[in-house]
């Protein structure tokens, strides 16, 4: 046993996305996980939905690992294991309500076994290895899930019962938002999104809005505290060349906007001082940094 102080940057986002049908739970996973780690090759997509996500292959290269029933939850856990083996960055679960309400998920386990109360002591334990290993492994996750609408039956002040409708409910196990960092719920086809649940208070009772790589790279610097960006000034204040920034812009992709004017100031300085031997070709490809593009 051992103390340790603790440190943010030790945590791996956990983060749910959730939606209707059409609602845009796929792209959006994309484009977040691409702000977390900046390069779609380190992304995996494990699919349950006919093989939806090979739709925005033009966004990157990055990889799908297709699942079919039964969505039981060792398959689940077997798929994590083969992107962990890959060194995959970010593993995108695209969905979860298969494991839980689809051919052979928990619910059909627990029918076949009888359906009785009892059961569950068979099937919770399965499912739950399932969501410890999400929340154990050393990659980030980004779960997405469905949603339909929620009813209940009430008793009105005469004492007769009516439908009453509460908005919609994950097709999940109850409770599993409480395990993320961040559950993010899709409230429209236009892609608009809400935090339902918010460990980093970077989206509490903020106005809804669209998930984009952004969003990916505020979830990022947060979870590794600034420590990243510290170190990222420190290089950029003691490099001597222009190869040496490029290569610091290019190391940092998910600070690349914070750090431009720092890189760019370095530059000026680099540049006035060896003005008489800087080729043109290095002065033009710094230009793309001004542009907000990397250069190679």
């Amino acid at each position: 046993m051992e103390l340790k102080q603790a440190k943010r940057e030790q945590v791996k986002l956990k983060i749910g996305i959730s939606g209707a049908s059409g609602f845009g739970k796929t792209y959006s996973a994309l484009l977040l996980a691409y702000g977390i780690t900046g390069d779609y090759s380190k992304i995996a997509i494990i699919d349950t939905e006919n093989q939806s996500a090979n739709l925005y292959s033009h966004l990157g290269n990055y990889n799908t690992l297709s699942l079919s029933a039964p969505y039981s939850p060792e398959k689940y856990v077997q798929a994590i294991q083969v992107c962990e083996k890959a060194k995959i960055e970010v593993i995108i679960i695209d969905s979860i309500t298969h494991e839980w309400n689809g051919t052979g998920g928990c619910l059909q386990i627990h029918e076949q076994l009888g359906g009785r109360f009892q059961d569950w002591a068979s099937v919770t334990p399965r499912h739950q290895l399932f969501i410890d290993k999400i929340l154990q492994t050393n990659c980030h996750v980004i779960t997405t899930a469905r949603r339909k609408i929620d009813y209940s039956m009430d008793s009105d002040g005469n004492g007769k019962t009516k439908v009453v409708k509460h908005g919609t409910k994950e097709i999940t196990r109850e409770g599993y938002e409480y395990e993320l960092t961040v559950n993010f719920e899709l409230i429209n086809d236009k892609h608009l999104v809400k935090a339902s649940k918010d460990r980093t208070g970077l989206f509490s009772n903020k106005p809804e809005f669209v998930i984009n790589a952004s969003t990916g790279k505020k979830l990022v610097f947060w979870c590794n505290n600034g420590s990243d960006l510290a170190d990222a000034r420190k290089e950029i204040a003691k490099c001597e060349t222009l190869e040496g920034l490029r290569h610091i812009y290019a190391k940092y992709p998910n600070y690349q906007t914070v750090i431009k004017s720092d890189i760019l100031e370095r530059k000026n300085l680099i540049e006035t001082v060896n003005h008489n031997i800087v080729p043109n070709s290095e002065i033009i490809e710094f230009k793309n940094i001004n542009n907000g593009t990397t250069t190679s």
